[in-house]
């Protein structure tokens, strides 16, 4: 098989953990970024195709049947590979509130620091329910998440750049609040 785009490389990522269908394959890969199920199955096909993943057909009762996918040693040994390699230095951010923040001068100050607590919000409830998936990460396993040997270690660190990554964006958000002088008060 010729080489894969990141897409597939992070679906065979996910599936080193568990198997896993593509409903939960597109919800794991929300750590990095949105996929949508009509990238995910066509992918998980030629994976497949590849020798890369097989799958295991459930039958179900009232719904239509469901397949497990699970990554083979060749699958493995193809992410091995890919994960020696240098990876590009290219960041990719989409955030549409940065796109408006680029523009926050053309709005009243209550709009714009509405905006802002708004973020604070959203970041905060984002960040309460990331504490609570690490939590429970390392409650699941029978070694501590932070043991290079726990299959949760890759996802631990992830999850804990993620929480420091809303952490500094929060100070952030906090720091430009007092820039919007602003007739009415907002909390």
């Amino acid at each position: 098989m010729h080489a894969l785009n990141s897409l597939s490389n992070a679906l065979l990522s996910m599936l080193t953990r568990k198997p896993c269908t593509g409903y939960e394959l597109t919800k794991l890969l929300q750590l990095f970024w949105q996929a949508q199920h009509s990238q995910i199955y066509p992918l998980l096909g030629k994976l497949e195709q590849g020798g890369l993943v097989t799958f295991e057909l459930i039958c179900q009762t009232g719904k239509p049947d469901k397949k497990v996918y699970s990554i083979t040693d060749a699958g493995t040994a193809k992410l091995q590979q890919w994960i020696r390699e240098q990876p590009p230095m290219e960041y990719q951010e989409r955030d549409e509130f940065l796109i408006k923040v680029y523009a926050i001068g053309v709005m009243e100050p209550e709009t714009a620091r509405r905006l802002f607590l708004e973020r604070r919000d959203a970041l905060l409830a984002r960040l309460t329910r990331l504490e609570a998936q690490i939590k429970l990460m390392d409650e699941e396993e029978g070694i501590p998440v932070t043991d290079l040997a726990s299959r949760q270690f890759g996802r631990y660190l992830l999850y804990q750049r993620k929480v420091r990554i809303i952490k500094e964006e929060m100070e952030w958000v906090d720091w430009s609040l007092p820039l919007f002088k602003s007739s009415v008060t907002i909390d």
